[in-house]
């Protein structure tokens, strides 16, 4: 049961997490583009692009941290990307 949650439903919502960062960057890049002559909306659209940024940052930092711990433990049964674990075999 627990796998099949992290397969159908935490695996997909970090994946639109990281869109909407993504998104909500781009949305800041857009933002700082087209009001080059309001010096307030420079201002919000550089803010979106940072917490767009620091957003993306997180994400990838744990996701890099958590496949750092498993292979430093040597834990080959848990696949984070796919959501997927093995059984253990005893």
């Amino acid at each position: 049961f627990i796998a099949n949650v992290d397969s159908m439903i935490i695996n997909p919502l970090i994946g639109l997490l990281f869109a909407l960062a993504v998104v909500y960057f781009l949305y800041g890049v857009f933002e700082f583009l087209m009001n080059q002559e309001n010096e307030e909306k420079k201002t919000t659209g550089k803010q979106h692009m940072l917490w767009g940024i620091i957003g993306i940052t997180i994400m990838m930092g744990v996701f890099m941290i958590m496949n750092i711990l498993l292979t430093t433990l040597g834990i080959n049964y848990i696949h984070p990307e796919t959501g997927q674990v093995d059984k253990l075999s005893q």
